[in-house]
This record gives C-alpha cells, structure tokens and sequence, in this order.
C-alpha cells in the first residue's frame, strides 16, 4: 500500500486508513482481529477510532488487538476526543479537562503510553480557541501524543487554533470527504492547505451508500438497518444523492470494476494523506485494500460535474 506523508510533518501514513466506529458494538473481537489483521498484512498503518466509539468500546477492543495482531510500532494510532455523553445524549465539550480525561482514558484503554495523533472531534460552543490550543500544547509537550489535529472543524475555527499553536503544531484535519460530501471544498481544504496541516478523510465511501449497494432497497445487515446507525447513513438515501450513485455505477460498470473502486479512486486522487474506510467485515475490506485503480480524465470531469457541491458568495462571485 502506498504511503503518505501527513501535510508538513514527517509521519508517514497509509493510503487507506482503518476505521473502528463499529468495533466492540457491531463488530466483534474475533471479526475486528481479522480485520486489523488483514489491514497490516496488506501494508495499512492509520488505524482511526475516538473515545465515544461505541463508550469506549473500540478503543478497548483495539487495545486488546495491540501486540497480538498487530505491532504497536507498525501502527498509526489515531484517537478523537471533544464528545462526552450527558442526560441529553452526546454533548460537544473540548475544555481541558475533558480533554485530558479523555486522553488519559483511551490511553488506558488502548494499552499505550501515547497515540500517534490526538484529534479533538469536533468543536464547542462554550470552549474558547485558546484554552484548547494550550491544552493540545500541553498534550504534545507531555508526550502523551506525537500529532494533534482538528475534526470536523470549520476553517476559520481550524486557521484560529492553529495560529495559537506554535508554528506547524497542528498536523491535520479529520473531515467527512467523498463525492456525496465535498462540502470540505468550499474553505477547509484551502485552509488545511496555507497552515500546512494533512487531511484525512473519513467516510469516502459516503457511509457505504456509493457501492451501490442502497439503490433499490436497504440490505438486513446493513448500517442503515441498524437501530443506532441508520441515522448516520439516512442523510446519503434521498433523491439527492441518487444522481451520484448512479453516475458512480455506470463508471464502474465502464471500467470492469466495484462502484466502491471508483468512489475510493476519486478520493484518494485529492489532496489527502489517507482515507479513512470503516469496513464492518473482512469481506468489505478486502477490495477497498487490493484495489489499485486510477480514473481515466474523463471520469474524474464527469464525476466532478455531478456531484459539484453549491458554491455562492462568497467563494463564488
């Protein structure tokens, strides 16, 4: 598998990153086992999960994994934190309490004495930008990270922090990019751009709906059968999405090869580091690890085309 350096650091990353938001809930000990096995075996490094995965319960089941399927060294851990559940059901706290709380807890769970990157997952609206640009400051000069980044940040928000830290501190953003979300293009890619920060990209398979496999009905073992997922993947099942999937189908069946192939292909011709895949089953996997395919030029124009995201002021005037 390719590698990837992570915007102006050194760190190398894999091409493919493993996601882990199912693990420990949908996925099971001996499934996840195979699966970071098979990701390894296949050169992939960037394994991603967070703290309000599943409670806990990836970070913990990885954590297990660690040393036994896989080498800590070999991997590139990736945690999230900035997302606490309350009476009222998730609330967004990145103060630097919960931040370090957080850390020292995935910490224990995953059985290391620091994760290569610490993401704080998403903003807040009572956390001020300086108390979590010194808390990521803290975090980097104890050690207990290598790398901090931004997820699912605006611009602004991602330039305002990283002007906090000391130069080149902030090493990357996590957002949500695919050809049903490119929402990221507007301003957050051009800022990751200017403050030299790498972009990692989860969900490039717009949370499973660009395989295809969502166009004439919703699969019993599918994520939007689930009680608890089917919200994440119910924004992507409307008629909206409906041209892009079907321009993606058409391309695969141009090509010989998987909708997935292609949906992946277009993310990884971007400008990012890695792309971060949540595969449930080695099955899933697999094809996303051995495909190697590049877009011809007039695929890339049509896709582009179909699924353009709407511009206006002011980015376009």
């Amino acid at each position: 598998m390719d590698e990837r350096v992570l915007g102006r650091t050194g760190l190398r990353v894999s091409a493919i990153g493993l996601g882990t938001l199912t693990w420990g809930r949908d996925t099971e000990a001996d499934t996840a086992a195979e699966l970071l096995g098979t990701f390894v075996e296949a050169g992939g490094s960037l394994v991603d999960t967070a703290a309000s995965y599943g409670d806990g319960a990836a970070e913990l089941l990885l954590g297990t994994l660690i040393g036994e399927v896989a080498e800590r060294d070999d991997l590139v851990l990736v945690t999230k934190a900035g997302v606490r559940r309350a009476a009222t059901g998730s609330l967004a706290d990145t103060s630097r309490r919960a931040l370090l709380d957080s850390l020292d807890a995935s910490l224990t769970r995953l059985r290391t004495d620091h994760v290569d990157v610490f993401c704080v997952q998403q903003p807040d609206a009572v956390t001020p930008a300086d108390e979590v640009a010194r808390t990521l400051e803290h975090i980097l000069d104890s050690g207990r990270a290598r790398y901090v980044a931004l997820a699912n940040h605006p611009a602004w928000r991602t330039v305002r922090v990283a002007d906090l830290l000391a130069p080149q501190r902030l090493a990357a953003v996590e957002v949500e990019y695919s050809l049903l979300q490119r929402g990221v293009e507007r301003e957050v890619l051009a800022a990751a751009r200017e403050i030299g920060a790498g972009v990692l990209a989860w969900s490039p398979l717009g949370r499973g709906v660009l395989t295809g496999k969502y166009r004439r009905s919703v699969p019993a073992d599918s994520r939007a059968a689930s009680a608890h997922l089917s919200g994440f993947v119910e924004p992507y099942l409307g008629s909206a999405a409906a041209p892009v999937v079907e321009a993606v189908v058409t391309a695969a069946d141009g090509l010989g090869c998987a909708p997935l192939e292609v949906a992946l292909a277009w993310v990884l011709a971007r400008d990012i580091a890695s792309a971060i895949v949540g595969a449930r089953t080695p099955a899933q996997l697999r094809p996303v690890l051995a495909s190697s395919l590049v877009l011809p030029p007039e695929i890339v124009t049509a896709l582009d085309e179909v699924s353009a995201p709407a511009l206006g002021y002011p980015e376009r005037r």
